[in-house]
């Protein structure tokens, strides 16, 4: 059983705050009848919703994109690190909730948090070449070498190659800053891919997965629901 108003919300019907105004104003009707109640109880399997008469089918799963902050672990839970779980917004939790591919701690930027394993699986796999894009400060100017190795796939020190990545250099910057553009995401590959030549990271931010681009809108920290369009751009031109 789950509240009217937190149902509502989690089917992108509109915020906490509008969605309570629609409950009160009597638009919302839970099995043929009018609901004032904001902390009804539903049963999702059973109880009809309609809102101003359109009947409400109810979505199993939720998609979040978030605008992570430095310092938050890219976890479900943890013993001594604040998460990106913690961050969501009370109307959008539920069971299960874990986030969809991971940022380092120190990382910001778009990270997409669901209840759906099926669909992190085919976001997450190497086969669907599904690329990402970061924006890298750094402390040390990119040269056409950097950009060459990048192309011909970075090797760690440990002998682990990477799949040939994009590097722009952004103008304006004095060749310190750059888009980094990778289909795959081992551990602090972005970092670790600078530091093999001979740079080090001062700042990273993803701002894309697939077509999907991060809110310019949204602040720092704070999350919002992802249309089915919206889920969509992450695989559009990327399914192998």
């Amino acid at each position: 059983m789950e509240r009217l108003d937190k149902i509502l919300v989690s089917q992108n019907i509109g915020s906490r705050k509008e969605v309570q105004k629609i409950i009160k104003r009597g638009e919302v009707c839970v099995n043929g009848e009018i609901c004032k109640k904001i902390d009804t109880k539903i049963d999702v399997n059973t109880d009809k919703i309609a809102v101003n008469g359109q009947a409400i089918k109810y979505k199993k799963n939720i998609y979040i994109m978030m605008n992570k902050p430095a310092g938050v672990i890219s976890a479900s839970n943890d013993k001594y690190d604040k998460t990106v779980i913690d961050l969501i917004p009370e109307e959008y939790k539920r069971k299960g909730l874990f986030p969809a591919g991971r940022l380092d701690k120190d990382t910001e930027g778009l990270l997409i948090i669901t209840d759906d394993g099926n669909f992190a699986h085919k976001m997450l796999s190497p086969k669907k070449h599904i690329e990402k894009k970061y924006i890298a400060k750094l402390d040390k100017s990119i040269d056409d070498d950097t950009v060459k190795k990048f192309e011909d796939g970075i090797i760690f020190a440990d002998g682990t190659k990477c799949m040939p990545a994009k590097l722009e250099v952004l103008p304006d910057s004095d060749n310190k800053k750059g888009i980094v553009t990778i289909c795959e995401g081992k551990f602090h590959q972005v970092k670790k891919m600078f530091i093999c030549c001979g740079i080090n990271v001062v700042h990273l931010k993803r701002i894309s997965i697939g077509n999907l681009y991060l809110d310019s809108k949204l602040p720092i920290g704070c999350c919002k629901l992802l249309t089915n369009y919206e889920k969509e751009l992450i695989f559009i031109g990327n399914i192998h």
